[in-house]
């Protein structure tokens, strides 16, 4: 599968929305820009995998991360997020599972609430 080109639009209107403003103001949409590309970035890690075009490792390899940092990733997507275990990353064994069920048309488990990736929040308004 291609990333949707909504997603793709996505981050062009907030990369858009950040040309010719200062840095200051441009920081919110280029954030965005990064949320949504990171946001492709993961799906198209989880539709590769699941396709049996890469292994988690070469998955990782080929965005840039180590090996660690793509099963919390995995977990996230909505390919792949409801084959994450109880400490919120896909293994193999879960991807496994999900190539089975993607084979067999076996509709996929109902994927847990998946957590937002950490940002820092200000303790006091400034």
């Amino acid at each position: 599968m291609t990333p949707d080109p909504k997603h793709l639009d996505a981050v062009h209107q907030a990369l858009d929305a950040a040309a010719g403003l200062g840095p200051d103001e441009a920081l919110p949409h280029l954030r965005e820009a990064a949320d949504r590309l990171t946001e492709l970035i993961d799906e198209s890690m989880a539709e590769a995998v699941l396709m049996g075009k890469a292994s988690l490792r070469s998955a990782g390899a080929a965005a840039g991360l180590t090996e660690n940092a793509v099963p919390p990733r995995l977990a996230r997507t909505q390919t792949l997020g409801a084959y994450a275990n109880e400490d919120g990353r896909v293994t193999a064994a879960g991807v496994e599972r999900a190539k089975y069920d993607h084979e067999s048309g076996t509709p996929r488990p109902a994927p847990a609430p998946a957590a937002a990736p950490m940002r820092f929040k200000p303790r006091r308004p400034s």
